[in-house]
């Protein structure tokens, strides 16, 4: 994974995104704009391989479905011919990804979809994920854990 390293200053809420850096005299930190909150969870021990490995493969699909948002309508070329043996074509595997990402998140189950959303296709970290769903702090990683195991379970990811 390629890194995207930027300091922030250190507030009391966290590494502050305002203004190009920290003033000085202040606390900063480096942080890495393209890392995973799954994966800064796995690098702690907070989450299993099996677990990473499911949370991946379920923003995989998102972003293979194109679930998220956008401004402009896709003119694909539409495939007239092709037997059963053809390629998919893009709309195709986007609908499959689609497919397999509904499939994913109502195994998780309607208590569990939030969080798993919020974390693993947005990118939100624990904090604020909890934060916005009102949960106690420090809920959210047994309740994203237990998301991630039915998830894991849907895709067959072996322990």
């Amino acid at each position: 994974m390629k890194q995207h390293l930027v300091e922030r200053e250190l507030t009391s809420e966290g590494p502050c995104r305002s203004g190009s850096g920290p003033r000085r005299g202040r606390r900063s930190a480096t942080v890495n704009l393209a890392e995973s909150p799954l994966t800064w969870l796995h690098a702690r021990g907070h989450l299993t391989d099996r677990r990473l490995a499911a949370g991946e493969q379920l923003r995989a699909d998102w972003e293979r479905a194109q679930l998220a948002p956008r401004v402009t309508m896709r003119w694909d070329p539409v495939r007239v011919s092709g037997g059963p043996d053809a390629e998919l074509t893009p709309g195709e595997r986007q609908l499959a990804a689609k497919a397999r990402f509904d499939g994913a998140i109502a195994a998780a189950g309607p208590g569990l979809s939030d969080i798993l959303w919020r974390v693993a296709c947005a990118g939100e970290g624990l904090p604020s994920a909890e934060k916005a769903l009102g949960w106690p702090v420090r809920s959210g990683k047994l309740v994203l854990g237990l998301a991630l195991d039915r998830v894991a379970d849907f895709y067959r990811v072996r322990g």
